[in-house]
């Protein structure tokens, strides 16, 4: 990196003069939720300390506190594992600065290319009246564009926005969600908030099973929790390649596995690929998946992001994987959750907000389904993955025994959704000012870094792990997409 002294500089904690003191009045008890449902025990979560920043990532909802939260429990997991391995000789101190967890949540959006802003979303992805309702679309990648206007009859050149806008108003909104997924698209009818009775048993934060015996390979004490650890990462877009280059913030050997005939956005991969490798394999050929088994014999992490059973034809369900490797920790993300009739469908963010309610829930005075100042679901539910992993590196120090652990982007909406209904509905007081990512607070300049890229000059968030001794930037910037050796370093 361009503006620090050293690759892996470490600073007592995220800090900034200007900002409030820290704030402790005893355990955060969404902290101490998510700690407890990754397997964590009550004490240490009651020490983490927050840095408040009011008025950061505002919304109806308690997306602040959801954000803390998140990047507290990563915190504190990476703090423990370090002590676990012998790199750390006192009780983890931590102390996260929510103002840097607000520039981390909305990275994509602070990212400059060449100081040029990047499109986050594509022309045909958003919200469009229908005859009964609203419907959002996710259109970013051109085969899912091209699977959106097929259902539709449309033709795939020269449909421009308003030209969907018109076909759309004259349908119903769950008609063009059915037929949309059938083509293989994404599209979903706005739907109200289930009761809050409801949520609380709809999708866990986290499911977490250990097999009963294990080989594990121990971590030798280092200076970075996860140093030495192996993580292969199948996922895409946001959410898993959020926890994976965390991952490589605290020193794993991350390499990517794409197919090559599913190019990833070069300014996606641009913001998500800090500190990783990547590569490309195509497992519908032998000779790439004996690669990619040869690479899965000395990992030590698996993180995937298809849909349930989607990987299973390859032998790399989480069940295959640890029969083969009863050390490895493998960690599952999909969109919808692991049951019920959507847990097959694909699904992003944005979706996953319509659905469930909260686009009703952050609607603006016109009464137009609105969104969270980030992708909150995904940024959230990539540090509790991160969390998770290292919760199941510091347990397989002691016995050798990998874990088994699923999360979704459904069940953190859901935790959301159920924090509001135990604050009567409302988000963190002060903090609405708005619908949208354009109604984030705009971060310090200490939280942004820059650096070079093969695909330009980048300006980004840097990460917002508060962990005494915790690393302020990754130790490299991204590489191009696809262009690595599959091979561990």
């Amino acid at each position: 990196m361009t503006d620090h002294a050293a690759p892996h500089h470490a600073a007592p904690h995220q800090d900034g003069s200007h900002h409030a003191a820290p704030h402790h009045d005893g355990p955060d008890p969404d902290t101490a939720h998510a700690w407890s449902a990754l397997g964590g025990a009550d004490e240490p979560a009651a020490g983490i300390r927050y840095r408040p920043a009011p008025g950061t990532l505002p919304a109806r909802l308690p997306v602040r506190r959801l954000a803390r939260a998140c990047v507290g429990v990563c915190s504190l997991a990476a703090a423990v594992l370090l002590a676990a391995g012998g790199g750390a000789s006192s009780a983890p101190d931590v102390l996260v600065d929510e103002d840097a967890v607000a520039a981390a949540f909305v990275s994509e959006l602070r990212l400059r290319i060449d100081g040029r802003t990047p499109t986050v979303f594509a022309p045909l992805s958003g919200f469009w009246r229908t005859a009964d309702g609203w419907l959002r679309t996710h259109a970013n990648y051109p085969h899912h564009r091209a699977r959106l206007l097929a259902a539709l009859d449309l033709p795939a050149t020269g449909t421009d926005p308003g030209r969907l806008a018109r076909e759309l108003a004259g349908r119903s909104a769950v008609e063009v969600q059915e037929a949309v997924y059938a083509a293989g698209g994404l599209a979903v009818a706005v739907a109200p908030p289930a009761p809050a009775a409801g949520h609380a048993a709809r999708h866990p934060l986290v499911e977490l099973t250990r097999p009963v015996a294990g080989a594990g390979r121990a971590l030798a004490p280092a200076a970075l929790p996860a140093a030495g650890v192996r993580v292969l990462d199948l996922t895409r877009v946001i959410a898993g390649p959020v926890a994976t280059r965390t991952l490589a913030l605290l020193g794993a050997d991350v390499l990517r596995i794409d197919s090559p005939r599913l190019p990833e956005s070069p300014e996606a991969h641009a913001d998500t690929g800090f500190g990783k490798r990547s590569a490309c394999l195509d497992l519908a050929l032998p000779a790439d998946r004996a690669v990619l088994e040869e690479l899965l014999g000395t990992a030590d992490v698996v993180v995937t992001g298809y849909r349930p059973a989607a990987l299973d034809a390859f032998g790399l369900g989480a069940g295959d994987l640890l029969r083969r490797h009863p050390g490895l920790v493998v960690a599952q993300l999909c969109a919808w959750g692991w049951s019920g009739e959507w847990a097959g469908r694909r699904g992003f963010d944005s979706l996953v907000q319509a659905a469930r309610g909260i686009a009703v829930l952050e609607a603006g005075p016109d009464g137009a389904p609105g969104v969270l100042p980030a992708q909150a679901l995904d940024h959230g539910t990539g540090y509790l993955l991160a969390a998770g992993v290292l919760r199941a590196l510091t347990e397989r120090q002691a016995d050798g025994r990998g874990a088994h652990l699923r999360f979704s982007l459904a069940g953190t909406a859901d935790w959301l959704l159920g924090m509001a209904s135990r604050r009567g509905g409302s988000g963190d007081s002060g903090d609405f000012g708005g619908s949208g990512p354009e109604a984030t607070a705009g971060p310090a300049s200490e939280r942004l870094g820059e650096t070079g890229s093969p695909y330009g000059q980048l300006r980004y968030a840097r990460p917002p792990l508060g962990y005494r001794g915790a690393p302020t930037d990754w130790a490299s910037g991204p590489g191009r997409w696809g262009t690595d050796r599959p091979s561990w370093r």
